[in-house]
């Protein structure tokens, strides 16, 4: 294959970055195209591409330094106008036609290079806005399936190792291109080269490869564009992608990759970074689109989007993004990187919660930017964390243990104190409703783990408000059940009590509203186990996932036997004091809980509070949001505790 013989001057570099940006934006604006032949469009983009770099040799100072050259420069002018003359009716057609005319004329009169590579850039933009053609692949190309075909169909000519100087090189002319020449490479974008892939190269033997699929010629161009880079530059290359907003604002997507030069990128970014992105990124294309619906890169680029748009003074933008930055960026992530470092997850989500705090009180954009910094850098920490090489049967194995046993630890204090209850009040009639409680939401997560995964997908906000709600709903309820139990832990009070009601059964309506409460609870830590384990079990190392999730079971089982076989023997006041307790305890943490979710979904604003460490197994968060939550539903126990010491306290 004799892949692109022409090489782009110094003096266009920046004209051909600015045309890979106007084809993105144009590409965005018009939103009718009209339909027209691929081929067509693309052939009548090469030709406009081809003026551009070679008019330099063909005309210097407004002269004819090489007359061959400028005959074909001549020629493919013409081409262009013929070949816009053939495309569907659009109503900028006419436009495009008469800026054809002008490039024409142009070149008729021997304008400079620099307006000759303008105007045809130009109007190769406009060309791709008005009839749009697929400028990236649909989906990250397989390098080595691109290598592969390169060993098959280019190797014979190009060389093995892409230096041009394979078996069948000898006597041809021009000869092979040399993929390793880094200076020639440096002028070449990925689309530029499937072009050429695609529809071959006039006077060379470089034939089309249009046989080949769309994706074999995608991963074909990638593989080829990477021969000139070293394997070195390539991991600085991934570093700086990891790194460097600067880096990764270059290429926001795949359209804008493709279509750069890496000499055009070396305005920007310096030519080290440039080469380095270049090597990483062509040998490497999944990073550009990987997870892009729930992924740090797709967080990352949200909190670029989010500084930009407070420094431009939008708040609002501001403050959604940052938003978006975290439920669709961070959040989907957060199970596997829970699992592998939990400091390091609580450090972000504090730090996150710090960055909306600064967008929200409007502070000065230094302030903002270093808040914006210091998440950026913690996710940067997080990337790594998250690389596919930190995925190991212990991180798995503690990984689905810790969750399990940390969310089902809260369900099972509660469902266990009701049971407990319900025995030591000898109303085991209404015990079904307990049990019907915890088995159904077992059944209802199960349920919405299987319609998430293959119907709808449950977005960021979505988890965090059930999570929130729920454990708001929870905290209400216990905080009425341990102010009613503690009531009975009074020795007279509970004797009086028992003459009351013992006669009579519990109601149906008290029997659901057990049930209710135990679906409830429950419920609660299955959803959010669920959405953990599901992330675990996509990193793989299943095995090391189930058995750790085994262990939990058996930790939780022996939990509650003890408890049920401890709470048998205390007298019932002592029993009821201690649940009180306990109860309370529980309902403090679940207040805590509910705030913070309903602040990480963006419902409830976000304070700081410095100082105040962050223990979420405690519903401990620094923020006075929390804390005010926490200390309300301490007050209101302890207004019901005193209560009902005062009230005990009275003769009967």
């Amino acid at each position: 294959m004799h892949l692109l013989r022409y090489q782009y001057p110094p003096m266009f570099i920046r004209v051909i970055h600015r045309w890979g940006c106007a084809v993105l934006v144009s590409f965005l604006i018009l939103s009718q195209p009209a339909q027209a032949s691929d081929v067509e469009v693309q052939t009548t983009w090469r030709l406009l591409d081809y003026v551009a770099v070679d008019y330099a040799e063909a005309v210097s100072q407004g002269r004819v330094v090489n007359a061959a050259e400028y005959a074909e420069m001549v020629e493919f002018a013409e081409q262009v106008e013929t070949r816009l003359k053939s495309l569907p009716a659009n109503a900028v057609k006419s436009d495009l036609l008469r800026r054809a005319g002008v490039l024409r004329r142009a070149i008729a009169n021997k304008a400079s290079p620099t307006t000759i590579a303008a105007q045809s850039r130009a109007l190769a933009a406009s060309l791709l806005a008005a009839y749009p053609v697929p400028l990236a692949p649909k989906s990250p190309p397989d390098i080595q399936r691109g290598a592969k075909l390169y060993s098959q169909n280019c190797a014979a000519c190009h060389g093995s190792s892409g230096d041009g100087k394979g078996p069948s090189a000898a006597g041809q002319e021009p000869p092979p291109i040399a993929f390793t020449d880094v200076a020639r490479a440096n002028q070449r974008s990925v689309f530029g080269l499937y072009q050429v892939i695609t529809q071959g190269l006039e006077g060379t033997s470089m034939a089309s490869f249009d046989s080949l699929d769309d994706a074999d010629r995608w991963a074909l161009a990638f593989y080829v564009g990477s021969l000139a880079y070293p394997a070195q530059s390539a991991s600085k290359g991934e570093q700086l992608w990891r790194d460097d907003k600067a880096a990764r604002a270059a290429f926001p997507n795949m359209e804008a990759f493709v279509g750069a030069t890496p000499a055009a990128t070396a305005i920007d970014l310096g030519q080290a970074k440039a080469e380095a992105l270049t090597a990483f990124l062509r040998r490497q294309p999944e990073a550009l689109t990987a997870q892009r619906e729930g992924s740090l890169s797709l967080a990352r680029e949200r909190l670029d989007a989010s500084l930009l748009a407070y420094a431009k003074g939008d708040r609002k933008a501001a403050s959604d993004l940052a938003l978006s930055a975290y439920l669709d960026g961070f959040e989907p992530v957060e199970a596997v990187l829970a699992a592998r470092d939990a400091n390091l997850m609580a450090q972000i989500e504090a730090a996150m919660g710090n960055l909306r705090a600064a967008i929200g009180n409007d502070r000065p954009l230094p302030e903002v930017q270093a808040a914006n910094d210091a998440v950026d850098r913690l996710f940067a920490e997080a990337e790594t964390a998250l690389s596919p090489e930190q995925a190991s049967d212990t991180s798995s194995f503690f990984g689905a243990f810790g969750i399990l046993l940390r969310e089902g630890l809260e369900a099972l204090l509660i469902v266990i104190a009701m049971i407990a209850f319900l025995r030591k009040t000898e109303r085991t009639e209404v015990m079904g409703y307990v049990h019907g409680g915890w088995i159904s939401a077992l059944t209802a997560g199960v349920l919405t783990w299987f319609v998430a995964a293959y119907f709808i997908g449950i977005s960021g906000a979505s988890r965090e408000l059930t999570e929130g709600f729920g454990s708001l709903f929870a905290a209400i309820i216990l905080v009425s059940v341990g102010i009613w139990m503690h009531g009975k832990s009074n020795a007279e009070v509970w004797q009086r009590y028992i003459k009351e009601k013992m006669s009579a059964a519990l109601s149906r309506r008290s029997g659901w509203f057990l049930f209710g409460l135990a679906f409830l609870v429950v419920y609660r830590e299955v959803f959010e186990t669920i959405l953990f384990y599901t992330a675990l079990w996509a990193q793989g190392n299943g095995t090391a996932m189930l058995a750790g999730a085994g262990i939990a079971t058996l930790f939780l089982g022996a939990i509650a036997w003890a408890m049920l076989r401890y709470s048998a023997r205390l007298p019932i006041t002592q029993f009821f004091s201690w649940s009180a307790i306990l109860i309370a305890v529980l309902a403090v943490i679940l207040a805590g809980k509910g705030i913070a979710g309903l602040q990480e979904a963006g419902m409830i604003g976000v304070a700081p509070r410095p100082g105040v460490p962050r223990i979420p197994t405690l519903g401990l968060f620094p923020t006075n949001e929390t804390l005010l939550a926490q200390i309300a539903t301490i007050i209101v126990l302890a207004a019901g505790f005193w209560f009902n010491r005062a009230r005990s306290s009275r003769p009967a």
